[in-house]
């Protein structure tokens, strides 16, 4: 049986004002998108009645297409929902787990909700400035709400990743365009906003320390990030039979590299937060997961951001503000951690090659980048120079070299 005729009027606002056009099915043709006019010589009550002459006409089987440059015709037309759907379920095997997290992260949360109900063949550069535009007056409420409101807000997007939700409608437009479905080119090319080189983050001793003390029961968890530099992904499939407690060590067997394969050296007092987890953990067999749900199962990446991480950093900031001291750095996220590591040896006096080792890397080009800020901010070249060349007056106005072993 053919599916009965259905349809709907829809209104846009735009540019050039609102426009009004119609969507139903005709039999045998498909999905008919008819393109109606703008205000103020279209209204809503005129679409409505010409979407019920139009369905009249589909139930009588009279029904012909419009003018062809007011009508498209299109069978295989589908929303963006449903196309971008499509193109996830064909792409996400190519690609590793993180680039399929992030590809959700941008579909669902933000793209689709914006996006999702026009057809994939309607996406120009109205629809992408539209998107933009809802974003940054996202951001510009969050900015411009107290404290307390502030918290009722989503977490804005900042341009960079405003930019990095539109390369992946550009991937899926791309595929839209090869099928036949849009006809191109690509509205996100050249529509990037001006994203600004993102802000690396870490903290210092005392702010680690603040942190682990503001975790409460999950400071374990905080604590192995800080003085154990896991990646995210590392984190949450580590599981028992990788903790060597009584060699005060742990093996990271989950990673995509050879380098990422490693063993951590675990530092005292991350070994003793580790044995009183484990003491108090009700899934403490080999194959569980150290840090595991209620359940025993595998954690959820973003949720280790939302219920963990910022729960602590709030607790945190108002215990630092009860002291008097200035709050935690802006911008902390998961990957602040491993710097925050990497920071940490560095001040304990370890070498580059050893923080590399750590950390998984097989590139300098990080562990060079933190050790260069590390000395940079704690460069006391003066004192440095008095330890080489220290007055000793004697009241007779001579210098006495002394022999100084420098970096020692």
């Amino acid at each position: 049986m053919a599916r009965p005729a259905t349809g709907s009027v829809v209104e846009r606002d735009g540019v050039r004002g609102r426009s009004f056009a119609l969507r139903y099915r005709v039999p045998g043709h498909g999905r008919v998108h008819e393109v109606l006019g703008r205000a103020p010589e279209w209204d809503r009550k005129n679409a409505e009645q010409v979407l019920a002459d139009r369905l009249a006409q589909v139930r009588l089987g009279i029904w012909k297409p419009q003018r062809a440059e007011r009508v498209e015709v299109a069978p295989t037309s589908r929303s963006v929902h449903v196309f971008s759907s499509e193109w996830f379920e064909r792409r996400r095997f190519e690609v590793g787990e993180r680039t399929v997290e992030h590809w959700r992260w941008a579909l669902s949360n933000h793209l689709l909700p914006v996006l999702g109900e026009y057809e994939i063949g309607e996406i120009g550069p109205e629809q992408v400035d539209i998107f933009k535009s809802i974003k940054l007056r996202e951001r510009e409420r969050y900015e411009g709400a107290n404290g307390k409101d502030r918290e009722t807000f989503p977490r804005p997007l900042s341009n960079g990743s405003v930019n990095k939700c539109l390369k992946v409608l550009a991937m899926v437009i791309d595929d839209a365009i090869t099928y036949g479905l849009h006809g191109g080119p690509n509205p996100c090319r050249g529509r990037l906003l001006k994203a600004s080189k993102p802000r690396r983050t870490w903290l210092e001793a005392d702010e680690a320390g603040a942190l682990i003390e503001a975790a409460g029961n999950q400071r374990a968890l905080i604590a192995t990030q800080i003085l154990a530099g896991l990646r995210v992904n590392e984190l949450i499939e580590l599981r028992w039979r990788s903790v060597d407690l009584a060699r005060g060590k742990t093996a990271v067997e989950s990673s995509k590299t050879d380098a990422g394969r490693r063993e951590i050296d675990l530092s005292p007092s991350l070994l003793d937060e580790l044995k009183l987890h484990r003491a108090r953990a009700t899934y403490e067999g080999p194959n569980d997961y150290v840090f595991c749900t209620s359940r025993g199962t595998r954690r959820e990446r973003s949720n280790i951001t939302r219920q963990i991480l910022r729960p602590a950093i709030k607790a945190a900031n108002q215990a630092r503000e009860e002291a008097g001291l200035p709050p935690l750095p802006a911008g902390i996220t998961n990957h602040s951690m491993r710097r925050t590591f990497a920071s940490l040896l560095y001040e304990a006096g370890a070498n580059p090659s050893y923080v590399m080792a750590m950390m998984g890397h097989t590139s300098s080009g990080l562990a060079l980048e933190i050790y260069a800020k590390k000395m940079e901010v704690q460069r006391d070249t003066g004192q440095r120079m008095d330890a080489l060349v220290r007055p000793d007056w004697n009241g007779t106005g001579d210098i006495e070299l002394v022999d100084v072993q420098v970096g020692a």
